[in-house]
């Protein structure tokens, strides 16, 4: 059945960026600026085995909050159990443990640079729907019908066909979807520095405002945000903004409603829709951004991290639930980013089966990772120590 298209104008999507005679144009582009200095020290103050090892538990991180805002809550260490082939046996705790390994899955494809330059491309936004629902469980890809007298299935990849109402906003016409997604790609291809990060703000409500797909446009805006800061500031996915807005979700869905407002007065920009709104909300999502990198760099502080583990370390030394000498490989990996296995022994001071005795320990408590029996060995940060080694990225309990 073709879709309906009610001949909407795309200009009814306009403005897609904040203009340069906007009120707001220069507390936007200082905070782009404060935000790229600050990701870039970050970024940059990290040996690369650590950064490897942070953005592994930033997958999940993001995915637990991204998912929270969807009304799903999946603890941290299901999700991890679920990367490990571990189910529970609830089937809908099942599934919503599935739902998370889809989210990381996508995410890990983004930093693989699967997405890279064309996070708001037609074909970009499609593809990230679609891998992540082909990997949903099947009771997850039906939506009730408006009447709630049937299931329709979500189809992955594929525009909706039918209208929606989000809220108090009824969506342009399915019909119109590929027409507006097309003007969508142009607006943020080829932008200036300022531009290329703050459209991870604008890009997001319009998409939301287009509202393409029939469920998973939450999901998939803020995985598109994410590949657009990933590629404007080269975060090396250490940090999301995912979790600030988990934390303030009122005024994050409130700022987003106010942005489907149309235009408020002759000041307010040229386009249809409010300019002040939007720039409202790209302000709101900047400092959410900047208060996320403050967050992760107080964690990840050399000293302070270092402290954290190695406390952790004499503790389990303590009980005898690590051999002893465990905390300087630990200390050693912190330093370095990366343990050759031949330097165990050397930097122990102890003989080749000792210095691996110690390396397997770590390597079963899941403290160290390795690819393999010559690679090096490299940090990692189990869930189920998150609240020990990483205090505040997760909620207690």
């Amino acid at each position: 059945m073709k879709a309906e298209d009610r001949d909407e104008h795309i200009s009814l999507m306009e403005p897609l960026l904040v203009s340069d005679a906007s009120r707001s144009r220069n507390e936007l582009a200082d905070l782009a600026l404060e935000l790229t200095a600050k990701s870039t020290a970050l970024r940059t103050s990290l040996p690369e085995g650590i950064v490897r090892a942070l953005s592994d538990l930033v997958r999940s991180m993001n995915c637990y909050y991204s998912n929270l805002i969807e009304g799903h809550d999946t603890h941290p260490i299901d999700i991890e159990r679920a990367l490990n082939e571990d189910y529970s046996t609830d089937t809908k705790k099942r599934d919503l443990q599935l739902e998370a390994k889809a989210h990381i899955e996508v995410q890990r494809w983004i930093d693989n640079d699967g997405l890279k330059a064309r996070a708001t491309s037609v074909d970009g936004v499609l593809e990230t729907h679609r891998r992540f629902c082909e990997l949903l469980p099947d009771e997850l890809l039906w939506v009730e019908s408006p009447d709630g007298g049937k299931r329709e299935r979500l189809l992955a990849g594929e525009f909706r066909q039918r209208d929606v109402m989000v809220g108090k906003h009824i969506a342009i016409s399915a019909g119109a979807l590929h027409r507006f997604m097309k003007r969508f790609e142009t607006a943020y291809q080829n932008l200036g520095k300022v531009d290329s990060i703050t459209s991870a703000a604008y890009a997001h409500h319009r998409l939301l405002w287009m509202y393409p797909f029939l469920d998973g446009n939450g999901r998939v805006a803020r995985l598109i945000s994410y590949s657009i800061l990933r590629d404007a500031l080269d975060t090396g996915g250490i940090w999301s903004v995912a979790r600030g807005l988990a934390r303030n979700e009122a005024k994050y869905k409130s700022l987003l409603a106010q942005c489907d407002l149309p235009r408020q007065s002759e000041r307010d920009g040229r386009g249809n829709l409010s300019e002040a709104a939007l720039a409202n909300f790209a302000i709101f999502f900047l400092e959410t951004c900047i208060d996320q990198v403050d967050f992760m760099e107080t964690l990840v502080n050399p000293k302070g991290l270092r402290d954290r583990i190695l406390v952790w370390a004499e503790e389990e030394m303590r009980a005898d639930r690590l051999p002893q000498k465990s905390g300087m490989v630990l200390e050693a990996v912190l330093y370095r980013g990366e343990l050759h296995r031949g330097d165990v022994a050397g930097i122990l001071g102890t003989g080749d089966r000792n210095a691996r005795r110690i390396t397997s320990a770590l390597l079963e408590r899941g403290v160290l990772v390795s690819k393999s029996v010559r690679a090096p060995l490299l940090l990692n940060f189990p869930a189920a120590l998150a609240a020990r080694w990483m205090p505040g990225l997760f909620p207690e309990g």
